[in-house]
This record gives C-alpha cells, sequence and structure tokens, in this order.
C-alpha cells in the first residue's frame, strides 16, 4: 500500500492507530566526534595552517534520531547558550501547528536547530514538531563547544550564518506557497528542494526525498487530495513524474512555469461527465 493510500486510510476510518511511535530523544552513547572532519564547509572557514588545533578543540557530542518523531526539547536546554544542535547528516522535518492546521520545514546536512523563541505577548498559540525522516545524526553545540572555539570565531560566524540562511528559505517558501495556482506552487517547490538534494539526470532532475502527498501539502499549505490531484494533472503533462522517494523533473523550470502559467490550457482534465466538459488547474 503506497504512503498516500495508508494516510487516506488512516483518516477515513476514526480511531484508526496512527503509525507514528511517542516522540523520544535522540540516543547518545556518549559518542563525541570532531566537527571539523564530520563538516566539511566549516573546516573550509578556516587556513589550513589553523585546522589542527582547532580540530582538537571543535568537539561535539552525537546524538542519533531514528525515523519517528523526536522530543528535542531536553536537548535544546542542554544546549543553553550554545550555537543549537547542527545537523551532521539525514532529513529531518519540522512541524509548526496553529489551531488545525500544520505547516512543515525540511532542514538536512549544515543546518541549524535552534529553540524556538517565546514571545510573551503573543496571542496565538502553536506547537513545535520534530520528526526525523530518515535515520539522523545531530552535533549538540553548547555553550562549553563555543567557549572552546572562541579562539576560532570563524567558526561561530559561519553557524549563525547558516541560521540567516535557514530564514531566507523560509521567505522564500512563504512566496512559494503564496502563489495561486496549485501545480506552480508544486513545480516552484520541486525545483527549490531539487536545487539541494537533486541529481542531475538526461531529461532533467530526480529528487529522492520521501515527499509523500500529505508532506507535500504541510510543505506549500495545501489539502493532501488537492495534492493528488495535481500530480496527476502534472504527470500527464510530462513535467513531474514519479512518486515519494523517487520525483523526477523534466525540462528545465524556465519551461515549466511558462506552461503553467502562460499555456495552462495544456493542463486541463477531461470531465467524466461528458466528452467537452473540462476543469482547469486550481
Amino acid at each position: 500500500m503506497s504512503s498516500e493510500a495508508a494516510d487516506e486510510l488512516m483518516e477515513a476510518v476514526p480511531g484508526w492507530p496512527r503509525l507514528a511511535t511517542a516522540a523520544r530523544p535522540p540516543s547518545s552513547a556518549s559518542l563525541f566526534g570532531y566537527l571539523l572532519d564530520l563538516d566539511d564547509d566549516l573546516a573550509e572557514e578556516l587556513e589550513v595552517r589553523m585546522r589542527p588545533s582547532a580540530r582538537q578543540q571543535a568537539t561535539a557530542r552525537l546524538l542519533d534520531a531514528d525515523p519517528g518523531e523526536c522530543e528535542l526539547s531536553s536537548w535544546f536546554q542542554v544546549v543553553g547558550l550554545g550555537p543549537g544542535l547542527l545537523i551532521i547528516d539525514g532529513l529531518v522535518a519540522v512541524d509548526t501547528r496553529v489551531a488545525d492546521r500544520t505547516i512543515t520545514e525540511l532542514l538536512g546536512s549544515g543546518d541549524l536547530l535552534q529553540p524556538p523563541g517565546r514571545n510573551e505577548d503573543e496571542l496565538v498559540g502553536h506547537n513545535t514538531l520534530w520528526r526525523a525522516l530518515e535515520p539522523s545524526r545531530l552535533a549538540l553545540l553548547d555553550g562549553e563547544f563555543a567557549e572552546r572555539v572562541r579562539s576560532w570565531p570563524q567558526i561561530l560566524g559561519a553557524l549563525y550564518r547558516r541560521a540567516e540562511r535557514r530564514s531566507v528559505d523560509l521567505d522564500v517558501m512563504r512566496a512559494i506557497a503564496s502563489q495561486p495556482r496549485l501545480e506552480v506552487r508544486l513545480v516552484l517547490l520541486l525545483w527549490h528542494l531539487a536545487a539541494r538534494w537533486g541529481r542531475v539526470e538526461p531529461t532533467g532532475l530526480r529528487l529522492d526525498l520521501p515527499l509523500t502527498h500529505k508532506l507535500l501539502g504541510q510543505l506549500i499549505a495545501a489539502e493532501r487530495p488537492s495534492i493528488s490531484h495535481a500530480l496527476r494533472r502534472l504527470s500527464q503533462a510530462g513535467i513531474v513524474t514519479g512518486s515519494a522517494g523517487a520525483w523526477h523533473l523534466q525540462g528545465s523550470v524556465e519551461e515549466h512555469l511558462e506552461s503553467l502559467i502562460d499555456r495552462t490550457a495544456r493542463l486541463t482534465l477531461r470531465d467524466p461527465g461528458g466528452p467537452d466538459a473540462s476543469r482547469r488547474i486550481a
């Protein structure tokens, strides 16, 4: 059974048990690692002659997260005044829920997780959950780590620039989600993700991410059934094919946008209720 079919079945049957287990903190076997060995981009911030001494001090406790919901609150408390939790490898989804709606952010290797900020004046409540979509490893960068690498400000500077990069990426995702046509939203989202996680194919790009229809909806503020219909129309047009774990983007993003915005008639669907009826894209 596909993940989309499983989602649909669980939503249709009241009280159906969910597959997700209770949230649990990432495990730690007191394993430490040299951060400059684990993150090449951080090492590149330092001159070669500086790296040996910095390597000895830039050590961090490593946490392993199995797929599923992760309880990170306790580890954020350990972080204290440090930079945060650095994703070494894997894929993490950050879910923010307001009322009955959830929006999701995808984070991967090199991204910095920080505890959600508290605003005492906020009147709209929200909850934040973290989920490992695949086996993931994080580095605990606490206050002691920050003190040890104080002689190499390039390291902390690079980490905080990554936090800023995440903020910019969220702005891009907001702009994508504001597109009125769902197919345009999906195409822009997939190409945006492919810039980081995609692999070049002879006909375009391949995106090997576990993006179920439900998760895609949470990324661009759409309902799962609407995502399924939109993906079917994109597949019929030869723009996006495949399924969760192996999405294929044919051609180029410029060709896609031209087809979707300037010539949307290509994506009309024949209404089964009559031979001349059709339905335009959302």
